[in-house]
Parts: C-alpha cells; sequence; structure tokens
C-alpha cells in the first residue's frame, strides 16, 4: 500500500480509493453569487472544461469526443449586438428569446423545418424575427463528428407585449419548441429560452471553446455557467446527447429511469397545471423515450419548473434523498417525499 501511495496523487481514505478516480463525465459550474455577469465566469467554466479529458470518453482514433458543452445565462448585450448586425431589432434584456437548433444538412429538409417552427411561433401568439448562422469552425473536428455534424443556426423570437418577461415568457417558448419536436424529428433544438442558452456538440474537451466563434467573444458574458464532458456509457455518442440538457448536467447513470419514466408517463392522463391550462395536451407526453436516462431527467425537471414550481422543490421531487426508512426526517418531509 505504501508504493501504491507513492505512485498516487491521493490518499486512500474511508471508502474512497484513488484507483477508481477514471470513470464516468465530468462537471464544473462557475456562479458569480452577486448575480453579476462577466467574462471570467465563462472563461472560467471553459477552462474547467478543458481540465476533464480524464473524464471524457473519445473514438479509437483519439480526434473525436462523446460530447462537450455549456450552458451559460443570455449574453444579452451579444445577441443585441450580433442581431442589428442582420439588421433587425430584438428588444432588450428579455425581451427575445433564442433557440438553438441542430437542422439536417439537406436543404430541403432544413427549409421545411425552418419554416415549420416560424408558423408555430406565429400560432403561439409571439413573433418570429431571424435566423442567425452560428459562426462554427468545422475544421478542428474528428471524422466522425464533422461527417454527423447537424446544420447548426439559431433564432431569435420577440416577447409579446401582453406577456411579462421571464417564467411567462419562456413557458409559451417552452410550448411552442414541444409543438415543434412532435411535427418534425429531423431537427434537434439544443435550447430555446429568454434566460438561458446552451452551445454544445461532439467535441474532445478542448474544441468547444474553438469550434464556436461566439464563446471567444468578450462581450459573450454571464453570471452562471455550467459545464459538461461526456463519458458514454450506455449510449453512443451524438451531437444530440451531449450535455448541457436545457436545464442540467447529469454525471452518471440512473438505475431506476425506467421506472421513473413509465410512472410520469402513466400520469399523463391526469396531468392538470393552471399555468399551462388548455395547452396541456400540446406538450405531452412529458417525455421524450428515445432520450437517453440524463435527458428524460431534464425533460420531467423542465415540466415541473414550466408549471410555476421552484427549482429547488422540483430538484428534491425529481432527486429525493432516501426517506422511505428513515425515522429521523420530520412527518412534514416524509409527506413531502411520499
Amino acid at each position: 500500500m505504501d508504493n501504491f501511495r507513492n505512485e498516487s496523487p491521493y490518499d486512500q481514505q474511508g471508502l474512497y480509493d484513488p484507483r477508481f478516480e477514471h470513470d464516468n463525465c465530468g462537471i464544473g459550474a462557475v456562479v458569480s453569487i452577486k448575480g453579476e455577469q462577466s467574462r471570467y465566469v465563462v472563461d472560467s467554466a471553459l477552462t474547467i472544461v478543458e481540465k476533464l479529458e480524464h473524464r471524457a470518453g473519445k473514438d479509437a482514433e483519439g480526434k473525436t469526443g462523446d460530447g462537450v458543452g455549456i450552458l451559460v445565462q443570455m449574453p444579452y448585450s451579444f445577441f443585441i449586438t450580433e442581431s442589428k448586425k442582420l439588421g433587425y431589432d430584438i428588444g432588450g434584456e428579455g425581451d427575445f428569446g433564442v433557440g438553438m437548433f441542430f437542422f439536417p444538412q439537406n436543404e430541403m429538409k432544413r427549409s421545411q423545418a425552418k419554416k415549420q417552427f416560424e408558423l408555430i411561433i406565429k400560432k403561439n401568439g409571439m413573433e418570429f424575427v431571424c435566423w442567425r448562422e452560428v459562426p462554427v469552425s468545422p475544421c478542428i473536428l474528428g471524422q466522425k463528428a464533422l461527417d454527423s455534424m447537424p446544420h447548426i443556426m439559431q433564432a431569435f423570437v420577440r416577447r409579446p407585449e401582453e406577456c411579462p418577461r421571464g417564467l411567462d415568457f419562456d413557458r409559451k417558448l417552452f410550448i411552442a419548441r414541444r409543438e415543434f419536436e412532435q411535427s418534425n424529428e429531423n431537427t434537434y433544438v439544443c435550447s430555446l429560452s429568454s434566460r438561458t442558452v446552451v452551445y454544445k456538440g461532439m467535441f474532445l474537451v478542448d474544441e468547444l471553446r474553438k469550434f464556436y466563434t461566439d464563446l471567444q467573444s468578450d462581450s459573450f458574458i454571464s453570471a452562471i455557467a455550467m459545464v459538461h464532458s461526456r463519458f458514454s456509457t450506455n449510449t453512443n455518442p451524438s451531437w444530440q446527447k451531449a450535455h448541457p440538457n436545457r436545464l442540467i448536467v447529469h454525471n452518471g447513470e440512473i438505475n431506476t429511469i425506467i421506472g421513473n419514466a413509465d410512472k410520469m408517463l402513466a400520469r399523463e392522463e391526469t396531468m392538470s397545471c393552471e399555468a399551462f391550462s388548455s395547452d396541456m395536451h400540446r406538450i405531452l407526453p412529458p417525455l421524450n423515450v428515445n432520450g437517453s436516462d440524463s435527458a428524460r431527467l431534464d425533460n420531467s425537471l423542465e415540466l415541473m419548473v414550466m408549471s410555476g414550481m421552484p427549482l429547488p422543490l422540483a430538484v428534491m421531487i425529481t432527486i429525493p434523498e432516501p426517506w422511505k426508512n428513515d425515522n429521523t426526517i420530520s412527518k412534514a418531509k416524509y409527506d413531502l417525499y411520499q
């Protein structure tokens, strides 16, 4: 054991054994407690993920990663400037939503999907403003990532005047996204929100910053940044399955996922929510049954948050502590989990 300790930077402590310091995905987060947006938060988060190579999968050639991504608070000033370059005024902070789309490379299918999204936005009482080609550097990618690379675009949607900023606007965008997802199987929506945006793909850890030019801009700032480097274990890597999802990054596998998903789907017939009122049927089914375990957890969490449930409570419900046989917790807490 002494020889082993001399070879390792960590010592064995209790149940911890440094021999197992090698598997699972890597995650990180940087947050300004004061809520101040800065370039430092984004740069620091990107630096974290670039140092997580030991927790990121790659192909046999070592040129294509399992997936890397970042979720940030909406960099309003950046997108306002970018939209003006295209000749559009999208409003101020909270007045617009940004959608990050992975479209098919086939031009006809892409055009059909774009038109379909524009019509759904109009149908939901919002104004579609414009599309933006996301500047990328495909030349840095490995061949497998390049062969499966989607056509990456962003959509700008203006908030209706009668709709409050924040959650209410995001709820309208959520309904529109669910309607679009159910009517189009060729396109993946990484995020569609007025508060956050996701950049991700099948990268090696040091390729995220290099691939997306936006992430290199000094005006791309945030008060919150979550990053993830994927180590695929039970699903094959893809651009869509890279993290972050719309709300979470997740490290590991959920061994109760089938039961969790079945119970969620079984509730569809009796689901009701004042926030969605007559729109509930448009967002069902709540889970994408073809998604990964992490994606389905994200689906559930997103549904609860969009219904108006506080995020901490939604997390407690989806990821409860072991409570059934715990005689030390209060009855109120026991009843909550039950």
